[in-house]
């Protein structure tokens, strides 16, 4: 599955508090059956069957903050499509964490 780490940042706002914004922006995901999300500091990771379904989320948030009345929206999509295995957000933290447990000792 192809994975997506997205950040959606809302300018020209009059607050310096954007978390009001991202939160309008997550309730789109809360309403995607599809995917598996995970909020972190910096953005939103989305795991979805295909690239296309990527893109296709990726633009309703992009376009939700417009819908609100921002006038500038700038978007950052990062995305891993792995076609040799399979790959989710599970697994991939999972393998840097049994690099870690090595590195510990």
């Amino acid at each position: 599955m192809p994975i997506m780490n997205i950040s959606i940042i809302p300018i020209g706002t009059k607050d310096t508090s954007l978390s009001k914004y991202i939160a309008e922006v997550e309730k789109i995901l809360l309403k995607e059956k599809d995917i598996k999300t995970q909020i972190t500091a910096m953005g939103t990771i989305v795991e979805a069957e295909d690239v296309d379904r990527l893109f296709e989320i990726a633009k309703k948030m992009h376009n939700l903050l417009f819908s609100i009345g921002i006038k500038r929206v700038l978007t950052k999509i990062e995305i891993d499509d792995r076609r040799d295995k399979k790959i989710s957000i599970k697994s991939k933290i999972k393998s840097v964490k049994e690099k870690l447990r090595g590195a510990q000792k």
